[in-house]
């Protein structure tokens, strides 16, 4: 409660359940198990007011956690690379329905971070071929630790590649053959507020995507329309504020068709989808 109270005083948005998962960090047991817990050393109290002071400062739970949920797996994040948000789960589903019925696809995932899509589809199709392209060194180096750790459980080893996605060689070699293109990319308009987490924390280059938030968007719709096989889908993460620039993006392609946007679980404009024209 001493905690809660604490972090609802610094702002953040989920007090309660932040102090939770901080206990259940410290005491090592799971957040569903912490009112099992009656006694406690005087070491786990300090340990855990360390960590809440540290979170009322504003960083990011998932930086002083060492770890982030996504779907079925958790990946390691810290300093260099993006935290992956719960929203961006909708978009792996999307594109895992896409792939129903398709036997060893092809996948690629740009702008990687720290691996989470491209990851996430390694473990739930062991079959597939996945690509996952970053071009920031602070952040390769934490999607090759995810991907080392993923494999290392059982997981089929992604094809990861440093590259530019807005540069048309990146995968030029995959062009018309891939059968699922997603991207997260960096879409927040410059002059966007944003909170201290993301705006102290987060890499600002995986962030913000120029003025109006489609810097990277534009580039990477030409690139998912290259790469994708006949009947391939591709799936872009934007800014809420993108829900009718991101979806026309996609359907000036005459390539592309089938166009939808979505919304998150709150209801706002989060990603957009279109295929290849043709049959695969």
């Amino acid at each position: 409660m001493e905690a809660e109270r604490i972090l609802r005083a610094a702002g953040v948005g989920s007090p309660r359940t932040d102090a939770e998962l901080l206990a259940s960090e410290v005491l090592g047991v799971s957040r569903g198990r912490l009112a099992l817990v009656t006694l406690v050393d005087e070491d786990v109290i300090e340990n855990l007011h360390e960590l809440v002071r540290r979170r009322a400062e504003r960083i990011p739970l998932q930086h002083l956690l060492g770890w982030a949920p996504a779907g079925a797996i958790t990946v390691s994040v810290g300093p260099g690379v993006f935290i992956p948000r719960p929203e961006t789960e909708l978009l792996l589903e999307w594109g895992l329905a896409a792939l129903a019925g398709v036997s060893r696809p092809v996948v690629v995932d740009l702008c990687t971070g720290s691996g989470v899509l491209a990851l996430g589809v390694a473990n739930a199709r062991p079959d597939a071929i996945v690509h996952a392209v970053e071009r920031e060194p602070r952040a390769l180096a934490w999607v090759r630790k995810n991907a080392d750790a993923r494999a290392a459980e059982g997981d089929t080893p992604i094809r990861l590649h440093a590259g530019d996605v807005t540069d048309r060689a990146t995968l030029a070699d995959l062009d018309g053959t891939v059968d699922l293109v997603l991207c997260n990319p960096p879409y927040v308009p410059l002059a966007a507020q944003v909170e201290p987490e993301v705006s102290e924390h987060d890499p600002f280059e995986a962030v913000f995507g120029g003025p109006d938030g489609l810097d990277v968007i534009r580039p990477v719709v030409s690139t998912a329309a290259r790469l994708l096989r006949p009947g391939g889908g591709v799936a872009i993460e934007h800014d809420d504020t993108h829900g009718e620039s991101v979806p026309a993006l996609l359907a000036a392609r005459k390539v592309l068709t089938d166009v939808a946007a979505h919304s998150d679980l709150a209801g706002r404009p989060r990603f957009a989808t279109a295929r290849r024209t043709g049959t695969r």
